[in-house]
């Protein structure tokens, strides 16, 4: 059956924009997809669903189109743009902020921080949310986007305290949770990083309910963002903000240290340990 290539509207948001401009050099080039498909890598039907927005673009082809095309950063500039439009309203100004943030303080008591994700955990923990598919794929790309930073010249400082709760959710099967629980346990003690476990034998504590980013400014100012199941609030005034870093302070007091947060967590990996991987 021939191909018949969808129509566009281009100016009803950034992603429709970023869609309609790589047919748009694509077919200046007199390129196919199939073509276009085999100089950036990415399969044919990635690109045919980018070109009409029904899919957020995966965060490593604006990079690719750009050279392709010689567009310099024209592509990443798009991207930047559109990325910020898989997230719900509320979320995009904490996303700015988390953007440009020096510092970034999290805490999470269902799931490991979006920030120190796999993609195969970020499927997984999306997928749960009776959404279409097209949108989790969005809601993954974009979940992944936030990561680039860290692998940046200058990544932001994060600190990260998880509820032992994470560490005992499976999580898209026992192999997606192990690599997980791996890549978190390289991030508990690095020159850019720490992550601390509130275990149980702590008992119930303030936070219990819903998850928290402190996030400090190049300018020495703060936010708070506080999430809950449904609502989510960002705080941008000092003494709002004061309130939640009190907060935070006492859990982290009373989480496990670096070392024994370590130990938890190498622990827990034993219980999805794949019969041919050898410990960490």
């Amino acid at each position: 059956m021939k191909f018949t290539s969808k129509e566009l509207t281009p100016y009803l948001s950034a992603r429709h924009y970023f869609g309609s401009e790589q047919r748009r050099h694509r077919e200046r080039a007199k390129l196919s997809l199939v073509q276009l498909a085999d100089i950036v890598n990415f399969s044919k039907s990635t690109l045919a669903r980018v070109e009409p927005a029904e899919l957020m673009p995966p965060p490593e082809l604006p990079a690719a189109l750009d050279a392709a095309f010689g567009t310099e950063h024209y592509f990443h500039g798009l991207y930047e743009l559109a990325k910020r439009e898989a997230h719900p309203d509320q979320y995009r100004r904490f996303m700015d902020f988390e953007a440009r943030a020096e510092v970034i303080e999290v805490f999470e008591p269902q799931a490991v921080p979006g920030l120190l994700q796999t993609r195969e955990y970020a499927q997984a923990s999306l997928g749960c949310q009776d959404l279409p598919k097209e949108q989790t794929e969005q809601r993954v790309n974009a979940r992944m986007s936030r990561q680039e930073r860290l692998y940046s010249d200058c990544p932001p400082y994060r600190w990260a305290i998880i509820d032992e709760a994470v560490l005992r959710r499976e999580t898209g099967g026992r192999e997606c949770t192990y690599k997980q629980l791996a890549r978190l346990l390289e991030q508990v003690d690095t020159p850019d990083s720490r992550v601390q476990v509130m275990p149980f034998s702590a008992g119930p504590y303030p936070l219990m309910g819903g998850a928290l980013n402190l996030l400090t400014l190049p300018d020495g100012s703060a936010v708070a963002y506080e999430e809950g199941i449904e609502i989510a609030h960002l705080y941008e005034s000092s003494e709002a903000v004061k309130k939640w870093r009190r907060r935070y302070e006492v859990l982290r007091a009373n989480a496990l240290s670096l070392a024994e947060s370590a130990v938890l967590i190498r622990k827990a990996m034993e219980d999805y340990k794949p019969c041919d991987t050898s410990p960490i």
